[in-house]
């Protein structure tokens, strides 16, 4: 009887065989670093306008543009104690006039928008639809077709070179880009909840205060940001309504460095430009978290 031999195992892998574990990490980690290095790149490039700005805020008037690049070849702190106080006014007051706008018109969209979207997701009235589709319209709609209309009322309103044409409108939902933001948020809320608030002896505003409102959180927050962000650095409006210094905010202020029949003051333009990317900055940096899922929780929700 002949003894049995043991064949070895082939040290070809079989047909349709996963690679090995080495070559896969290797081929993830290459992956990724090349999926940074485009983000790096990317990131650089969007930055780079911003650091020229910063580096431009540091250069004297004679060198920001006949030498464009970052390192300044002489340093010229002034600019920002100049800026400050070189436009006629301290550039603090435009500053609080901003915030004045930008606080006003952030709680005018917060409330008026949430009450408008909790009545088309929650409630049922003659045209309700049809009503929804005119607001949706509106976000076609350009703004300069509007502008003149508009100046019209305020200008009868005697609200011209004041705050209210820039405030008021906002807690009247015109923002319908936010109302439907609240409202895809607000249908992604179960209609228990209402039902068991009622059964309780709630109201529909009772509702809306104590129960929807803390649920939508996320929604207010990107309203909040994208509110703030629009508003503050808003041009066209404020031109169109403030005729006074006194008045300016910071996108107006700004413009008092350029003058067209002496020279313009670059360096102290760009020092206070700098200054006024802070407030919105910080605000983003804050929220970001809240923005990205409030975008995630509620435009992404039929």
């Amino acid at each position: 009887m002949s003894a049995i031999t043991p064949t070895r195992p082939s040290k070809s892998p079989p047909r349709g065989a996963r690679p090995p574990l080495r070559k896969l990490r290797s081929a993830t980690g290459s992956r990724r670093v090349f999926i940074h290095t485009v983000l790096i790149g990317v990131a650089i490039v969007m930055l780079y306008p911003l650091l020229w700005m910063l580096s431009s805020s540091l250069k004297p008037d004679t060198e920001i543009f006949t030498q464009p690049g970052l390192i300044p070849g002489s340093l010229r702190p002034e600019n920002y104690s100049e800026g400050w106080s070189g436009s006629g006014n301290s550039f603090s007051l435009y500053i609080t006039n901003s915030l004045i706008v930008t606080i006003g018109a952030v709680i005018g969209n917060v409330i008026s928008c949430s009450l408008a979207a909790y009545a088309f997701a929650r409630f049922e009235f003659r045209g309700k639809k049809i009503w929804f589709g005119l607001m949706l319209g509106t976000l076609m709609l350009p703004t300069q077709a509007v502008l003149i209309p508009q100046y019209t009322i305020f200008y009868n309103l005697t609200w011209i070179n004041t705050f209210l044409p820039l405030i008021v409108p906002k807690f009247l939902a015109v923002d319908a880009f936010f109302i439907f933001l609240m409202v895809q948020f607000i249908r992604s809320i179960p209609r228990e909840l209402d039902q068991a608030a009622m059964m309780d002896g709630a109201n529909p505003f009772q509702i809306y205060w104590k129960i929807i409102l803390p649920l939508m959180r996320p929604a207010l927050i990107t309203t909040t940001i994208f509110t703030f962000i629009w508003t503050y650095d808003d041009f066209l409006h404020q031109l169109v309504y403030l005729q006074q210094n006194d008045k300016f905010t910071v996108p107006l202020g700004l413009t008092l460095f350029l003058d067209q029949t002496s020279g313009s003051s670059y360096g102290a333009m760009f020092a206070m430009s700098t200054l006024a990317l802070l407030p919105t900055l910080i605000c983003f940096l804050i929220f970001q978290k809240r923005l990205v899922e409030g975008l995630a929780t509620s435009g992404m929700k039929g």
